[in-house]
Order: structure tokens, then C-alpha cells, then sequence
């Protein structure tokens, strides 16, 4: 009896060879010249693909089909992160202070792989299919943005979806949820401004130290008293900085932090709620200020019906196993530019393993992949870009 040739497993070694080379040579957004001119040599390989670059640093392969259907967006981000890597395995990043610490290598692997096997076989493909090689997702204003406004990406796209390797799932599960996914990551930039004096005598000073003890503590105020139990809402201050040595009380203190939401409405809020804590304590202390608040991406919102296909793919391809609704996340991701324009559902691919030792956190100095969670990546693009179809519209009565 002759066996069937699973065409995914054939591609393991070529991409676990891929994530490698691109792990080992990482930059950062809208510095990816040599990330970008790999992908494209590797895309020029494959028959039947257009090859362009729509900026610098981003790479777009399309494939049309041979068959009637829609125009389908698949995505993959291609940045490292300002880390200095502490693996010490053989394929560690070279590039000293830069490294692949959110799978990032991964997502590329995986769309290359996907790009690999729809060129072999046009026949099978409905419509026509975009694959962006993304730059700068992990910096803003976020490459994502950049591509929407200023390229014809988007022009004619019926549907776009993406995945993200998540190392706090077992490796080969999938996630996917409809709705509100992932968070909007704003930011503020606060100065308290103090009037800095002698340790010894805090009576002739305003100290900005303590003041801004108090609006770190106050601000918490926000999430737990102003804001109903039942609206996500983060707001985190990670950076404090100020004075310069033991006995002397500084002018002035530097605080940073995050917000993070998923309503519209409370997003539009929260600098108003924010700005009414800092003012007032500062006012009752006798201090100033000055706040910056930035907007960054916008939150992440599945389309329900995308989501809803994704699921059913997700359960013929990996199996019931090796499937879990997926829970909201405060993470950002600038992949909400593109839902600004089509429908689309963003879904998690686990590449979490004991055994591989990759269950360590996104961006941390030790991150890494199970890389047969590479292979699971590859399913399920293959698979939406082969399966994902547009809702028949109602009937009309």
C-alpha cells in the first residue's frame, strides 16, 4: 500500500534551517535590510510568486491562484528586540544586544513554509494570496500602520489572518477567540517637577520622590474605583527615575508606564482619569507636572466569523486535543491596522515545551521555541488559505 506524503513534515529540517538563520542574525524594527533581503532571496526560489518590497524593510509574495475566490492576507512579523540573548545553544543570536524574543523568527519560518507549499501547488488555491513579511511590529508607530496607510497592501483584501507563537501554550495547540483579543497599548510619560534641597531637611523641599510614591499608589484608584469591575483596564507605571545620590532630594522624578484596553470608550477616558489622579496629588504637595499620553496600536478585535472558520480548521487540523478557545490578553499587536480595513482573527499557535526548555516568557532574555510548533504554524496558514471563505450573504424575505 503505497503511504501518503504528509508535504508538512517534508519541510521540517528547511524550516527549522530558516528560523536558525534568522535567529541568528536578528534586527530590530525598521532596521531589518538584511532580514528583509533573506526573506526575499528564499520567495524568489519558489515558482509562481510575485516578489516586491513595499518599503525598506518588508517583503510582499503573492500567489494567484488557479481557481475563483477571494483575496486572502496572511502575515508574519519579521523585527528582533533590543535584548541581549542568554541562550547558550549554537544558533544564538549574533548580533550582540538584539534578539528574537518573541518567536518572531518563528512567524517568518512558518509564512515561508506556507509560501513554499501553495507554490507547488496553484492549482489548489481559490483567488489570490498576499503574504506580508511585516517589519516593526514590536516598535511604534508599528510597521503594520505604515504598510496600510502608505502601500496598496490592503487594496481589494476580503479577509487577513496571522498567527503569534505563544510559549505559555503547550507546543501544537491552538487558540483562537472571536472579538476582543488583545488589548490597546498606550503610554504616558510623566515629569513631576519638585524643589530639591538638603536630605536632612525635607521641610524646605518638595520632594517629587515621595509625590510621585503617591500618584503610583493612587493611580491603582483608576482601575479599582473609577472604572467598572466588568471593563479591562490596566494601568502600570515601570519606570521611575530620579535623584542621584544618598542625602540629596532631587528637583525632579521621571515616571513611565503603560495603559492597556480594550473599549473604544474608556480608552478615550482613561487619560482624563489618569491626568485628574496626577494633578490632584501634585496640586496637595505643591508640585507640577507635565504629561505626555501617546495612542498607540489599536486593540485587536477578531472578526466572528473569521474566528469561527479558524476554529473549524483548527479542530480538522490539529485535532479536538490540540484546541482551546483562547482567553483575552492585555498584550498589544499592531495587527488591529489591518482589521481597520478588512475582517480578519488573529489566533495563538502553543511552542511552550519543558523538554525543549521554551516555556520562558515573551521578551525575556532566555526566550526560545519548541520548534515543532514551526510545523503547526504551517497547517494552519496552509489551511486558511485554502479554506477561508466569505459568509454567503442572507437571504432576502
Amino acid at each position: 500500500m503505497t503511504q501518503t506524503v504528509d508535504p508538512v513534515a517534508t519541510l521540517r529540517d528547511q524550516l527549522i534551517a530558516w528560523r536558525r538563520h534568522l535567529h541568528m542574525h536578528p534586527e530590530v524594527g525598521f532596521e531589518e535590510h538584511e532580514t528583509a533581503a533573506y526573506i526575499e532571496a528564499e520567495l524568489r526560489k519558489m515558482p509562481g510568486l510575485t516578489v516586491t518590497r513595499p518599503t525598506a524593510t518588508s517583503v510582499l509574495a503573492v500567489l494567484k491562484g488557479g481557481r475563483p475566490g477571494r483575496t486572502i492576507l496572511l502575515r508574519a512579523d519579521i523585527d528582533a528586540l533590543p535584548i541581549e540573548e542568554e541562550n547558550t545553544f549554537e544558533f544564538r543570536s549574533r548580533r550582540p544586544g538584539v534578539m528574537h524574543a518573541c518567536g518572531h523568527d518563528g512567524h517568518t519560518a512558518i509564512l515561508l513554509g506556507v509560501a513554499k507549499l501553495l507554490s507547488e501547488h496553484p492549482e489548489h488555491v481559490p483567488g489570490e494570496v498576499r503574504m506580508i513579511f511585516q517589519h516593526a511590529e514590536e516598535i511604534g508607530p508599528g510597521g503594520a500602520e505604515e504598510l496600510v496607510m502608505n502601500t496598496g497592501l490592503m487594496d481589494g483584501v476580503d479577509v487577513v489572518t496571522g498567527l503569534h507563537l505563544n510559549s505559555q501554550l503547550p507546543t501544537g495547540m491552538v487558540s483562537v477567540k472571536p472579538g476582543a483579543f488583545m488589548a490597546a497599548p498606550d503610554s504616558l510619560y510623566l515629569t513631576i517637577q519638585g524643589k530639591g534641597g538638603h536630605g536632612a531637611h525635607p521641610e524646605q523641599t518638595v520632594d517629587p520622590i515621595a509625590v510621585g510614591a503617591q500618584v503610583v499608589t493612587n493611580l491603582q484608584h483608576v482601575v479599582s474605583r473609577n472604572v467598572s469591575a466588568l471593563d479591562a483596564l490596566v494601568v502600570s507605571i515601570t519606570y521611575f527615575q530620579s535623584g542621584t545620590t544618598h542625602n540629596v532630594i532631587p528637583d525632579t522624578a521621571v515616571l513611565q508606564g503603560t495603559v492597556r484596553t480594550f473599549d473604544p470608550e474608556l480608552r478615550q477616558r482613561a487619560p482624563k482619569l489618569i491626568e485628574r489622579v496626577i494633578k490632584g496629588v501634585c496640586e496637595a504637595h505643591g508640585a507640577s507636572y507635565t504629561l505626555k499620553y501617546e495612542f498607540g496600536y489599536r486593540p485587536v478585535i477578531n472578526t466572528d466569523w473569521v474566528a469561527a472558520q479558524l476554529r473549524e480548521i483548527a479542530l480538522e487540523t490539529v485535532g479536538e486535543e490540540h484546541y482551546q478557545d483562547a482567553q483575552p490578553t492585555m498584550g498589544g499587536e499592531d495587527f488591529s491596522a489591518y482589521l481597520e480595513k478588512a475582517p480578519g482573527a488573529y489566533f495563538n499557535v502553543g511552542s511552550g515545551s519543558d523538554e525543549q526548555d521554551s516555556r520562558w516568557p515573551h521578551h525575556h532574555p532566555r526566550f526560545t521555541l519548541d520548534e515543532a510548533s514551526l510545523e503547526t504554524g504551517v497547517r494552519m496558514l496552509h489551511a486558511a488559505a485554502l479554506r477561508l471563505t466569505l459568509p454567503q450573504p442572507h437571504q432576502q424575505g
